[in-house]
């Protein structure tokens, strides 16, 4: 029996590392947001520290139902503030480190989900 790969509509985490993520095979190096609808976007927050409220808003443009938010290389959770926005508009947020992150992106997009993966290097 030969196996083969179900075919995606939507972006995939293909590999991570410390300091890159790979989308579709193309390497990035900083900060992005990877949408399951098609959308990839820089994410302009180099760390955590950097991070704002208006950091998050940028999301509810993509309307997911569900955001992953990889904190880094630890889990670190945001200000309740932040996520307001998101809160708002019924939208979930999931706090992991960004390799869980970009693994859990992963299996949601596959299954249909609108997610999208926040994800701090």
């Amino acid at each position: 029996m030969k196996f083969h790969p179900d075919a995606r509509a939507s972006q995939s985490i293909t590999a991570h590392g410390e300091g890159w993520i790979e989308v579709n095979r193309e390497r990035f190096t900083s900060s992005l947001i990877v949408s399951a609808m098609g959308e990839r976007l820089d994410w302009q927050c180099q760390s955590f520290d950097a991070l704002q409220s208006t950091d998050f808003e940028r999301i509810l443009a993509l309307s997911p139902e569900l955001v992953l938010f990889g904190s880094g290389t630890r889990i670190r959770f945001p200000k309740p503030q932040w996520l307001a926005p998101l809160y708002a508009h019924r939208v979930g947020v999931e706090t992991m480190d960004t390799g869980a992150a970009c693994r859990t992106y992963n299996f949601l997009a596959a299954e249909g989900r609108r997610v999208v993966a926040a994800l701090l290097l």
